[in-house]
């Protein structure tokens, strides 16, 4: 079973939440090199989500190069990437997980300046030997 959590009402498209799921699964070690991923029909059911979206996930991930579905033997995870493709998947990561978090808070009626104060402290706690701006 993979815990992949998604937010149905967050705006950003299920499918598209499913590709960046993976993708910090991947970056974060969760999943490596030739992990098997549930089939499609499997997924959609744990999630309850049409198999549709599923498969377009996988599309997707399958047409990045990051993972790949043999007919009959199933979807895995494809090799480590080069270091480019990795750090564009990094980049893609950090930007989903940004607009996720920015539609939460101001979706909760937090200000912009309520946020930056926010993260401020949250970096300057996290990491003391870094100024965070």
């Amino acid at each position: 079973m993979m815990r992949l959590e998604l937010d149905f009402r967050s705006g950003i498209p299920i499918y598209i939440q499913i590709v960046d799921r993976i993708k910090e699964m991947i970056s974060n070690g969760h999943l490596k090199p030739g992990d098997q991923l549930p089939t499609v029909r499997a997924l959609a059911q744990e999630l309850r989500i049409n198999f549709n979206t599923v498969a377009r996930a996988y599309r997707i991930l399958d047409e990045s190069g990051i993972i790949s579905t043999q007919q009959g033997r199933g979807t895995y995870i494809l090799e480590i990437p080069p270091p480019e493709v990795t750090q564009a998947m990094r980049q893609t990561t950090i930007e989903a997980l940004t607009e996720r978090y920015l539609a939460d808070v101001l979706r909760l009626g937090f200000s912009p300046e309520e946020v930056l104060a926010f993260i401020h402290r949250q970096l300057k706690s996290k990491s003391p030997l870094q100024k965070p701006f």
